[in-house]
């Protein structure tokens, strides 16, 4: 069994979900093992725009199971959005397609203002969060 992992080096906005559409059209699986919905991927596939912040890009072709693992943060109501928009597009009809670790650590609505809270006070030391969580 062989692999192929696509990693990025230049802070994001690399590609890296477009490539692993790509990759995924042949693969068994697909792994989101760390990050969180700061991140995105935007697919265009037969004219339907799908975006994605934690679930793998991988979910658009249905004999790909894809996997989101213990490194990821998940936004829980981000999440349900992403599987709702997924299923009304016609996309994840098999529930086994989408494995998630009960292990992964989940966020909430005050996690996210906790961040921005925080990005507020620091003024001029502050990181730039996306405010996601």
């Amino acid at each position: 069994m062989s692999g192929t992992v696509v990693v990025g080096a230049q802070w994001g906005d690399e590609g890296k979900g477009k490539l692993v559409d790509v990759f995924a059209a042949n693969a068994d699986f697909v792994v989101r093992y760390q990050g969180g919905a700061n991140a995105g991927h935007t697919l265009v596939v037969n004219g339907i725009k799908t975006i994605l912040h934690l679930i793998p890009s991988g979910i658009l072709h249905p004999e790909t199971t894809c996997l989101v693992t213990s490194g990821v943060v998940i936004d829980v109501f981000g999440i349900l959005n992403e599987i709702r928009a997924l299923k009304d597009n016609g996309h994840l009809q098999n529930p086994k397609q989408l494995l998630i670790s009960d292990t992964a650590t989940a966020i909430l609505p005050y996690h996210k203002a906790i961040d921005t809270a925080r990005e507020l006070a620091l003024s001029d030391e502050k990181i730039g969060t996306t405010g996601r969580g």
